[in-house]
């Protein structure tokens, strides 16, 4: 039997709930497959994920030297029978690697091989890291004008001939290059030879969360403990987040700073160094490379960078970035050249969970470990990442870009090069033809079926299946596989929007700063890859997701733009890629419950043995939490936030009455929770008109979540000062007017998702309603009658959705509650996840250690229902255990409640003294 994991590198003397984590935790990458893991917030669950993780890691390799050791002596034999497989493959895998790479050579025609890049994938395309990786060989400049008669200037742009091939296959098709014109980069002024050859690469942690902040907050939990300096630890991050060049950092936007990122480094300056014969006769030019961005020239600068890394041990993204800052050179790429070595690699969801990027930063998951922190919501983000949508505006652009580039280099183009251009104009005047309802007659009529399929119905969404989208608009010969790889192998994108970029500058009057130049560039970029991801979205299966076409509606600000967005439905294909590769796949999480419908969604094919599942309590005794359902005000009004009653100015006053009481029992913070920005705007102006929040005001100061992100910090600063300045001077006198501070909060804003409201900035945290996302949401509606047909026969599918306006949907709420009411199973069950989950996500940003304490108020009838009539899909069986467990429903006078909340501060308040 094997011996009881011990966890001697936690920090403090962990609790009983904690030391059970750990060992479950343990006992998963022991045994591999997937596992889900359940601990509240304020549990210390981070520090325990860290010290459980990493313990077995340290055991792992302890035990591997160990048989390596014994393995060498004489009788030792090959190893343990007992050792597991995947053990044995990992080790074998790593001899057999390193063997390999001492059997490689310099490959002609390519820079430095992108380590576990999948060359053939569209999908680096589209990328944010996408480099391209051979930059062409230019022709002889004489001849280009002898034999073309292009403009010197203009040669830049011109395509290579391209070859389309008749097989099957979508790579038959590539440019004519000749051995002469292939070009060996090496960095300048550097040794030729690769840094990071002789790296040996190690299993791997790689612990991924959505924010940065959550990352930051990761390294310094790992600091805290023994392996903050032993472990080599890497922080991987957008490139906005990390880039330090001052002329990039201004363009703002993340997608001009990676345009603009790219397009420097394809701005390499080359000076020939020699020249080398081939056998054949032709000659390769070596050159010397450096890169067009100031921080990315010096290689001697981005090894030191490295070895700095080493020495500091676990660093965050900031102080890679004050690194980085301090050398001069790149922190982002230099963060991503230590990924071969590190144990630990700390990194968002998206660069780990979408294919492109874990190819294009080289994540190899194979027999390695990965932990997914936050995946209450795992499902849903994981196959956002696959969507793909084009604005009308974007589309216009290409359409334009595309003709113009055609009209200037259509007597100098091959015949393959021709073909696949008129393709690609086929395709955008399709598109606009939707988008536009054949309203513009300058657009070429992609054929009746389109007229058929809109024309009848002016809807302003409406959804298809990708081969009904593609059949309607008489474009189901073409084949987009290869005019994809035609769009890779040509570089295309740049070249057009290249060639479209030089005219649009020659045609300003005025030159324009280099800043807003970028943006420009970026723009017309940006357009390109859009379209191209869209394309590659209909190349998924006809059930994987549904093209949306949503057309230019009236919005308050004037004209809102059309669109073509392709919604990804399912994400088991997407996560069986993690879950084949990796020895173990870790979900943590502080509420995962229901855990059934994301193993329908992400792993419905897996075995139980492969399957592991925990969860604890919280470590906060009984009396430190009081969540109370409210169904009745201080008037006696009963509480209706449903969505017919919400905005009736009964409803909003008589909240406003329940904050004036709550404001005379609760001390310190209240954080109150609306369903949307626009809900907490109409109560709070229907508060200012009817006097309420002046009578608020009295007792507490009132902060509202700002819109932006940006400005979230700011108010956060100021809602802590002041609860911090009033408390301090409570204590000093007995009669103050102002006792806190009140913060009115949106679910799903940035307030409910990553904000912890720790001792007297959360002592209430207060539920307005059960925040239902609006089944106006045609992308959300497609969800849910995809999740309602899982396991169903597709023709079973369609004849259950033959809802009169579903294919063709007005964005009408009272036409998405019918289909929403057509659903009987898991559709209804998923929507319903949904508001439980906001619930809480919010609810959990108070009791943060096992000192806190707060209250909890969920102001609805449906809330307080009698306990004995219950449905399984009532709302408080869906909240986590430690809440549900202690729920005091007050079914009648709020008198109750208000007693409830006067002694349980009260208690609270001796407490803390004592």
């Amino acid at each position: 039997m094997e011996d009881e994991p011990t966890f001697p590198a936690f920090p403090y003397e962990p609790y009983s709930i904690q030391t059970d984590f750990m060992k479950a935790l343990y006992r998963s990458l022991s045994k591999g497959g997937v596992s889900m893991l359940e601990s509240p917030t304020g549990t210390g669950k981070t520090l325990s994920i860290i010290c459980s993780a990493l313990q077995w890691l340290v055991d792992r390799n302890h035990r591997l030297k160990s048989e390596a050791n014994h393995a060498q002596k004489p009788g030792g034999g090959n190893g343990s029978d007992d050792e597991p497989d995947w053990m044995k493959n990992f080790v074998a895998n790593k001899d057999a690697a390193v063997e390999d790479k001492m059997k490689k050579k310099p490959m002609f025609g390519r820079g430095k091989p992108d380590k576990g890049r999948n060359q053939g994938s569209c999908r680096n395309l589209l990328s944010p890291n996408f480099v391209e990786e051979g930059i062409h060989e230019k022709k002889d400049s004489e001849n280009l004008r002898e034999n073309n008669g292009v403009e010197l200037n203009d040669e830049e742009f011109l395509m290579e001939e391209y070859e389309s091939g008749e097989e099957e296959d979508a790579g038959a098709g590539k440019s004519k290059r000749k051995a002469g014109g292939v070009c060996i980069n090496s960095s300048s002024g550097e040794e030729e030879e690769d840094d990071n050859e002789d790296d040996e690469e190690e299993l791997k942690i790689y612990f991924c969360s959505r924010t940065h902040s959550q990352l930051s907050q990761f390294v310094k939990e790992l600091r805290k403990t023994v392996f903050g300096n032993e472990m080599k630890v890497v922080s991987l991050g957008s490139r906005k987040i990390f880039c330090i060049n001052e002329e990039v950092l201004k363009l703002g936007s993340s997608t001009y700073i990676n345009e603009r990122c790219l397009e420097l480094q394809q701005n390499t300056k080359k000076e020939v160094s020699k020249l080398k014969n081939l056998g054949s006769g032709g000659r390769i030019r070596r050159t010397k490379a450096s890169s067009g961005c100031p921080m990315l020239r010096n290689k001697k600068l981005q090894k030191q960078f490295r070895s700095e890394i080493s020495q500091e041990g676990a660093l965050d993204i900031e102080d890679l970035v004050h690194l980085g800052r301090r050398m001069g050179t790149c922190p982002y790429y230099g963060s991503r050249s230590i990924i071969p070595t590190a144990e630990i690699v700390v990194l968002p969801y998206q660069s780990l969970l979408s294919k492109s990027s874990r190819e294009s930063l080289g994540l190899n998951l194979k027999n390695n470990i990965v932990i997914i922190d936050e995946a209450h919501n795992l499902a849903d983000s994981l196959i956002s990442m696959y969507d793909a949508k084009i604005t009308s505006s974007q589309l216009e652009h290409v359409n334009s870009h595309i003709k113009q580039y055609l009209e200037r280099f259509r007597n100098f183009l091959g015949p393959g090069n021709r073909r696949y251009i008129q393709t690609l104009l086929v395709i955008t005047r399709a598109f606009l033809q939707i988008l536009f309802n054949g309203k513009d007659t300058s657009l070429v009529d992609p054929g009746h079926d389109a007229e058929k399929a809109f024309g009848a119905k002016n809807a302003l969404d409406s959804s298809m299946a990708i081969n009904e989208f593609l059949f309607s608009l008489n474009i189901d010969n073409i084949n987009l596989v290869k005019l994809l790889h035609y769009i890779k192998e040509s570089n295309i994108i740049h070249k057009v929007s290249g060639y479209g970029n030089k005219v649009a500058n020659l045609q300003k009057v005025s030159a324009l700063n280099d800043s807003r130049e970028s943006s420009e560039e970026g723009s017309i970029l940006s357009g390109f890859r859009a379209f191209v991801d869209l394309l590659l979205s209909l190349t998924n299966n006809d059930g994987d997701g549904r093209i949306i076409i949503s057309r230019e509606k009236p919005a308050s600000s004037g004209q809102e733009g059309g669109y073509l967005k392709y919604v990804m439905l399912t994400g088991e294909k997407i996560f069986s890629e993690i879950v084949d590769q990796a020895h173990a796949v870790i979900l943590a999480g502080g509420t995962l419950q229901p855990i059934e419908e994301t193993k329908e969604r992400l792993f419905p094919q897996l075995t139980p043995d492969r399957f592991h599942f925990f969860s604890c309590s919280h470590i906060i005794p009984p009396e430190s939490i009081l969540p109370v359902a409210l169904s009745h005000g201080p008037s006696g009004q009963s509480f209706d936030f449903s969505y017919s009653s919400r905005s009736s100015t009964i409803m909003m006053e008589e909240l406003g009455l329940l904050l004036c009481n709550l404001v005379t029992v609760v001390p310190e913070g209240i954080v109150v929770f609306f369903s949307s920005f626009d809900y907490e705007g109409q109560v709070y102006d229907s508060w200012k008109a009817s006097g309420i929040l002046e009578r608020i005001m009295k007792k507490k100061c009132i902060f509202r979540e700002p819109r932006k992100n940006t400005d979230v910090e700011l108010v956060l600063k100021e809602y802590k000062e002041t609860i911090d300045k009033l408390s301090n001077t409570n204590q000093k006198e007995d009669h103050v007017p102002q006792n806190g501070a009140i913060l009115l909060a949106v679910v799903g804003g940035k307030i409910s998702e990553g904000i912890n409201f720790s001792d007297g900035m959360g002592r209430c945290i207060v539920m307005v309603g059960l925040p239902y996302p609006s089944p106006s949401d045609i992308e959300l509606l497609e969800r849910v009658k995809h999740i309602e047909g899982l396991g169903v026969s597709n023709s079973s599918r369609s004849t259950k959705f033959s809802v009169g306006n579903e294919q063709h949907y007005s964005g009408d709420v009272q036409a998405g509650f019918a289909i929403l009411r057509s659903c009987k199973h898991r559709g209804k069950e998923y929507y319903e996840n949904l508001c439980m989950k906001a619930v809480n996500q919010s609810i959990g940003r108070a009791i943060r250690h096992i000192n806190d304490y707060a209250a909890i108020l969920l102001v609805d009838e449906r809330y307080a229902s009698d306990p004995s009539k219950r449905s399984l899909s009532h709302p408080t069986n869906k909240l986590p255990q430690w809440i549900k467990d202690r729920l005091v429903p007050v079914t009648g006078k709020y008198g109750e409640a208000h007693r409830l909340l006067h002694q349980f501060f009260k208690l609270n308040k001796k407490r803390g003294r004592q």
